[in-house]
């Protein structure tokens, strides 16, 4: 009988799957392994379980990483080229936006845990007891700082993401109607003042009128004095009709107001026994006020454009704001004082009331400093502080950069929700964003209605507003000249 000869010697499986069966008697080779397993954790977590560990742990890594990498293949495919996708399903949605948010944010938190989970796992297996020094020390210090950063980062997207939801939901919780751009411009009304007054004392401190065109984003910002007087309603205005020959002031001894353009909101809201329901009706429901939209009729009136939409600004929240963008960069040209006198103050030396003082010269400003900047008027006169306001307008545009935003992002979200109300329609932000990008890339135009453009502050010829309005938004073309 014939034996069969013998088979050839198989190679031990601790050679040929080092990873899963290694040779813990080789100190080298275990020190390597354990950086490989660390590696393959950071890169691709759910791989060291699967070719080391736990198959079906590791599978499930697996399946959770390639998903959200295919989740963030999408996001940035649809910012590149379908913003406004991408902006519909998570801040323009309503609803819908606010489930999608609140569903990533589950997912980040649960892919947080997971990877917790998965390098704690790591670690165990790489057998530290086997992992000669220094390498015995240094592989889950390394482990847990990448757990760490990686974990951070995660983390920090979950509480944006949240921030989100919460920014939008506040500020665009209640909206006005959706309407096209008005002769190719968005117009919007922004005020600005201390809500903190009290809401019977609260005047408008900063009036203006910000105007959007609707193609290439330019920006022009017409400054409204808040003392300008007189001021017509626009036609088939519930105030036009109390004030047909414009806006009149009214002696009381219970409440009363002169006939500036602050005190529109007294005669509308303030001052009437129904808060101005009658008369705006629409305004609570559509997230506005009665003072609010018979200012927005005023400024129509005032400068012969339609404005469907309002911005206010809350001082109080402003000097938030300004911190959360790192500050801003101003040229101050001349010495301002902090704060303001006490009520009934009649004296002549500012230094009896000054708080402090804003020093000429280039100055990188913190919020406090800034608020200041836009309210001081004690020294100056209301033209000098309405260019400041400009000014500040145009610098806080400059700070929202991507790198800003993505960097304090929390900071400027939570300083935005105390900050801002308005009626602007949430299905806009995304039109209303990708506007935004295209102004930043251009020159803000600036209008003041004050003496030095023309316009008389004590019987202003709103006519002759009206025509310069149209010209600064809708400029002559000229036609080329026929050649013979």
């Amino acid at each position: 009988m014939t034996l069969a000869p013998p088979r050839a010697r198989q190679r031990p499986i601790i050679e040929t799957r080092p990873l899963r069966h290694p040779d813990s008697t080789d100190p080298g080779m275990m020190s390597k392994r354990g950086w490989w397993l660390i590696a393959m954790n950071l890169l691709l977590p759910g791989s060291a379980q699967v070719l080391a560990g736990n198959r079906r742990l590791g599978r499930f890594g697996l399946g959770a990483t390639l998903t959200a990498w295919l989740l963030v293949i999408v996001t940035v495919g649809l910012a590149l080229f379908a913003r406004p996708v991408l902006l519909w399903l998570t801040v323009a949605g309503g609803f819908f936006s606010a489930v999608v948010l609140t569903i990533v944010q589950v997912l980040l938190v649960a892919y947080v845990v997971l990877w917790i989970v998965l390098t704690l796992d790591t670690l165990r297996l790489v057998r530290l007891v086997k992992v000669p020094n220094p390498s015995r020390l240094a592989i889950p210090v390394v482990a847990l700082v990448l757990l760490g950063l990686v974990g951070g980062a995660a983390g920090y997207a979950a509480t944006s993401v949240g921030s989100v939801r919460g920014t939008v939901g506040a500020i665009f919780g209640q909206s006005g109607p959706s309407l096209p751009p008005s002769d190719g411009y968005y117009n919007i009304l922004l005020l600005g003042a201390d809500s903190g007054d009290g809401r019977d004392s609260m005047r408008f401190d900063s009036i203006s009128v910000v105007s959007v065109n609707a193609e290439t984003g330019a920006v022009t910002i017409t400054g409204i004095p808040r003392e300008l007087p007189n001021a017509p309603f626009s036609d088939g205005s519930p105030m036009q009709a109390q004030y047909p020959n414009g806006f009149e002031g009214h002696s009381s001894s219970t409440c009363g107001w002169n006939g500036w353009m602050n005190h529109v909101r007294y005669a509308a809201e303030v001052c009437r026994d129904d808060g101005g329901a009658e008369l705006y009706p629409k305004a609570v429901a559509q997230g506005s006020e009665p003072g609010i939209e018979a200012t927005k009729d005023a400024a129509e009136g005032v400068l012969g454009i339609e404005i469907p939409y309002y911005v206010f600004v809350d001082m109080h929240g402003f000097a938030d704001l300004v911190d959360a963008l790192g500050g801003v960069d101003i040229n101050v040209t001349e010495r301002l004082p902090k704060g303001g006198p006490p009520e009934g103050w009649t004296g002549t030396d500012v230094n009896e009331w000054a708080i402090g003082w804003i020093e000429p010269g280039q100055q990188h400003m913190d919020g406090d400093t800034a608020q200041w900047y836009a309210r001081s008027r004690y020294t100056t006169s209301d033209w000098d502080r309405m260019k400041r306001q400009r000014e500040l307008q145009e610098a806080i545009l400059a700070q929202f950069t991507p790198q800003t935003v993505l960097t304090r992002f929390n900071e400027v979200a939570a300083a935005g929700t105390a900050l801002i109300s308005t009626d602007l329609p949430q299905d806009k932000l995304p039109e209303f964003f990708d506007l935004m990008l295209k102004a930043k890339e251009q020159q803000v135009t600036t209008i003041e209605l004050t003496p030095d453009s023309g316009v008389d502050e004590h019987n202003p010829d709103y006519g002759y507003i009206h025509q310069m309005i149209q010209q600064a938004l809708h400029p002559p073309t000229s036609t080329p000249t026929p050649s013979p």
